[in-house]
C-alpha cells in the first residue's frame, strides 16, 4: 500500500525544519522554504499513491515558499497541483496571477513554472492545512493554453463540482491508511475524472473530456443531490432527472453500471441513516416511525418491512439490541476503570 505519514514532533527540534524542506522537495518538487518558526517547526505530512496520481495532506506553521526557474530546471515532475485549503490562509503567485486563499478554496498551479507561495494560521481555522492532488500534466485532457488563465486563481469548492471534488478528496485522505492497492487505483481514476471535470468547467472546455468522464462527473453530482434531498419523500428518479436536465432513461442507464437501481440506491441510503439514528442514545425519545419519516420513509409499515429486509430485524428490535450492547459495554468499561 502506497501510504506514508510523518509528524515532525518525532524528531529533535533542531532537525524538524530541515527534514520538512527535504521531504517536500522529494515528495512534491524542489522548492525553497523559509519560516519564522524554523527553530521549532511542528508539521505533519501524509502521502497516498493513487495509481498515476498522488494525494498529499499537509499541516504546517507560517512559511514562505518559492520555486525558481533554476529549481524547475533542476527537477520537474510535470504536474498540476490542485490544492484544497482546509485551514489557515494561503497565497500563491504564478506568472501574472495572484490568489489569496482561505479554507474552502481550491487553487491550481503547475510544477513546470516558477511560483511563490506563503501560508499563515488564522484565528478561525487554525494552522495552515491543505490537501494536494498531484495530476500528471499528460493525463489532464484540457489543453495547457485553456488552463493557463486558471493558474494561481481561486476555484470554488463550496458548490457544484468543486464541492463534489472537495468532499471526495477529504474522504480519500481520511480513509487513506486502510486502502489497498486496488482501491487506490480505482480512487485514482475517480479523482482524475472529477478533477478533469472541474478544470474543464472552469476553462469552458467540456468538449475536451471523454463521455465516460462526463458520465462520472454527472453521477457524482447526482450523488450529492440525493444526499442533500434524502429526507424529501418526493425524491425519486423523475425529480432527480428533472433537476439535472436529463431523461429518466439516461438516469437509469447511468446507475446500471453500479449494479443497483436509482430507487434501490435511495432506499439503501435512507435505511443507513435510519440505522445510525436508531442506535444514537441522544435520539432515544424519538419514536421509531419518526426516525423513518425524518429520512423520507413516511409509511411506518413500509419502513418496517424495508428495514427488516435490509438488516434482518425490525427497526425497534435493532434499536433495543444496539442500545443494550452499548449500555453493557459502558458498564464493563466503568467496572474496569474502578478496578
Amino acid at each position: 500500500m502506497a501510504f506514508t505519514e510523518f509528524d515532525t514532533t518525532a524528531l529533535p527540534r533542531e532537525q524538524r525544519f530541515e527534514w520538512w524542506c527535504e521531504a517536500i522537495g522529494q515528495g512534491v518538487a524542489p522548492i525553497r522554504i523559509t519560516s519564522d518558526k524554523a527553530s521549532d517547526f511542528t508539521a505533519s505530512l501524509s502521502s497516498l499513491g493513487l495509481g498515476p496520481l498522488q494525494l498529499t495532506t499537509l499541516a504546517f506553521p507560517e512559511l514562505r515558499s518559492e520555486r525558481t526557474a533554476e529549481l524547475v530546471r533542476r527537477g520537474d515532475p510535470e504536474t498540476y497541483e490542485l490544492t484544497l485549503i482546509l485551514g489557515g490562509s494561503m497565497a500563491v503567485s504564478q506568472g501574472r496571477n495572484d490568489a489569496a486563499l482561505r479554507a474552502g478554496d481550491f487553487a491550481l498551479w503547475t510544477s513546470s513554472r516558477p511560483y511563490r507561495g506563503r501560508a499563515a494560521s488564522t484565528p478561525g481555522t487554525g494552522a495552515a492545512r491543505a490537501v494536494i492532488l498531484h495530476l500528471p500534466r499528460t493525463l489532464v485532457p484540457v489543453p495547457e493554453a485553456r488552463l493557463d488563465p486558471l493558474l494561481a486563481h481561486t476555484l470554488p469548492a463550496r458548490s457544484g463540482i468543486g464541492r463534489i471534488l472537495a468532499d471526495h478528496l477529504i474522504s480519500v485522505a481520511r480513509e487513506a491508511p486502510g486502502l489497498d492497492d486496488a482501491e487506490c487505483e480505482r480512487l485514482g481514476m475517480a479523482s482524475l475524472d472529477l478533477a478533469a471535470g472541474l478544470l474543464a468547467v472552469r476553462a469552458d472546455a467540456q468538449d475536451r473530456i471523454s463521455p465516460e468522464t462526463r458520465h462520472q462527473v454527472l453521477l457524482a453530482r447526482i450523488d450529492v443531490f440525493i444526499q442533500d434531498y434524502l429526507a424529501d419523500p418526493q425524491l425519486g428518479p423523475e425529480a432527480i432527472a428533472a433537476h439535472h436536465h436529463i431523461s429518466v432513461r439516461l438516469l437509469h442507464q447511468l446507475f446500471r453500471s453500479r449494479g443497483e437501481t436509482v430507487s434501490t440506491a435511495i432506499r439503501r441510503r435512507r435505511l443507513e441513516h435510519c440505522s445510525r439514528d436508531l442506535t444514537d442514545p441522544r435520539l432515544l425519545a424519538v419514536p421509531v416511525h419518526a426516525i423513518g419519516a425524518r429520512w423520507g420513509l413516511t409509511n411506518p409499515e413500509s419502513f418496517s418491512r424495508s428495514f427488516r429486509t435490509a438488516y434482518g430485524v425490525p427497526p425497534g428490535e435493532h434499536r433495543r439490541t444496539a442500545l443494550a450492547v452499548r449500555s453493557e459495554t459502558t458498564l464493563h468499561a466503568s467496572q474496569a476503570n474502578d478496578g
